[in-house]
């Protein structure tokens, strides 16, 4: 009986292994990332990114990404414009602080991958997908982002295009 009651335990031992979760790889954000817009006038860069990194080309269904920007980092290059881009009348950093991503899934494609996601900005969210490669320990995506989807724009500036496109690039380490 005992011989049994071992036998039992040790398979049952071996099958849970063999289910066991599979977690992707943890990366850290390095020196060097950037985020950067280009709207026409303005353009320029977020200088603060933080967040949490799992990925595994291996194991897609295990990874994910959840990122921060913050609002307050813009830095366009002109003060008054950084002034302006903060204040209630655009980004309203003070009552959104943050511009975040969450993915629901990552995915293979042809050219590289998918994070499909929710971003949120200036208090609005919208599922987005944001196309990416991942070479030399080193993320890079870029997405057209349109500014009435997050009500960052009134139509009342003819410089302004009425998307931008934003490129990510963010190495990482372990």
């Amino acid at each position: 009986m005992k011989k049994h009651s071992y036998l039992l335990a040790t398979l049952a031992l071996i099958l849970a292994s063999a289910f066991t979760f599979i977690q992707s790889q943890s990366w850290k954000i390095a020196e060097g990332y950037s985020v950067k817009f280009d709207g026409g006038d303005p353009s320029g860069e977020f200088t603060a990114l933080k967040g949490t990194i799992q990925f595994d080309e291996k194991h897609l269904a295990t990874s994910k990404f959840d990122m921060t920007v913050e609002v307050a980092s813009i830095n366009t290059g002109n003060g008054m414009k950084n002034t302006h881009a903060k204040s209630a009348n655009w980004f309203d950093a003070e009552k959104y602080p943050n511009i975040t991503f969450v993915s629901s899934s990552i995915t293979k494609t042809a050219s590289g991958f998918e994070a499909k996601g929710v971003l949120e900005m200036h208090g609005e969210k919208k599922e987005t997908t944001i196309p990416f490669t991942f070479t030399n320990n080193t993320f890079d995506g870029a997405i057209e982002v349109n500014r009435m989807d997050f009500k960052l724009d009134d139509g009342k500036h003819p410089k302004m295009m009425p998307s931008m496109k934003v490129t990510i690039h963010v190495p990482v380490t372990i």
